[in-house]
């Protein structure tokens, strides 16, 4: 799942998004209210953690914009104020929770895994492509019935291929979404999970689902 992280302190952005990526998360970061009204028009995204004190555009702004043209999206607001006064404007204002700083990571990640199971999801919670399952939610995969233990970072690049069955996705693609910006070039890391996914995914079956598209990338087959 992609969240998008908007918060202008630069050591408190670069923690929170180190404990997403951990638990598996793929996250972009804003570091001021235009640039993540931009991203976040732009880019399909699971969750959105704002805060609400943003150069350039408020938090405020940018989640009255985004209100504008998502409904469903899950937002967790994160603000230094914790007026009742202030909680009850911004969850008028179409925000689904509220957190005040400072906070315990685990906090956060409790209530942000709490507005991706109550969210009208965009997409499913659970992806099935020919015999192969995902549960985004517990983070669980099973091909013909059978559970599959992958690393986090085997996860995040199954569920990508999954959600973009039938599309070829070029190296630089997966790297950008399931990995850090320190990865861009290193194209051969993808191509290590990629082996480690097939072992795993497709060695003991005879339909192979994950192939290799020379000079483009690789595709999930969802046909069987």
């Amino acid at each position: 799942m992609r969240i998008l992280l908007v918060e202008d302190e630069k050591k408190l952005a670069d923690i929170v998004a180190r404990g997403l990526k951990a638990e598996g998360f793929s996250v972009d970061i804003a570091a001021d209210g235009a640039e993540a009204l931009d991203l976040a028009t732009s880019y399909a995204y699971d969750a959105i953690i704002l805060d609400i004190m943003l150069p350039k555009l408020s938090g405020t702004e940018v989640l009255e914009n985004i209100r504008q043209k998502n409904k469903q999206i899950p937002i967790l607001m994160l603000t230094a104020k914790d007026a009742v006064a202030d909680k009850v404007k911004h969850l008028s204002a179409g925000a689904d929770d509220y957190l005040t700083k400072p906070f315990a990571f685990s906090e956060l990640l409790v209530r942000v895994r709490a507005l991706l199971r109550r969210a009208p999801m965009q997409r499913a919670d659970v992806v099935n492509v020919v015999d192969l399952e995902i549960d985004r939610l517990n983070r669980q995969v099973k091909r013909a019935g059978k559970r599959i233990e992958l690393s986090v970072k085997e996860y995040a690049l199954l569920e990508y291929l999954m959600l973009n069955a039938g599309r070829v996705l070029s190296r630089n693609m997966i790297i950008e979404h399931v990995w850090d910006q320190s990865f861009e070039g290193l194209t051969n890391i993808v191509d290590v999970y990629i082996r480690q996914l097939r072992a795993k995914i497709d060695d003991e079956h005879d339909i192979k689902l994950i192939r290799t598209v020379r000079g483009a990338g690789y595709v999930l087959n969802n046909e069987a």
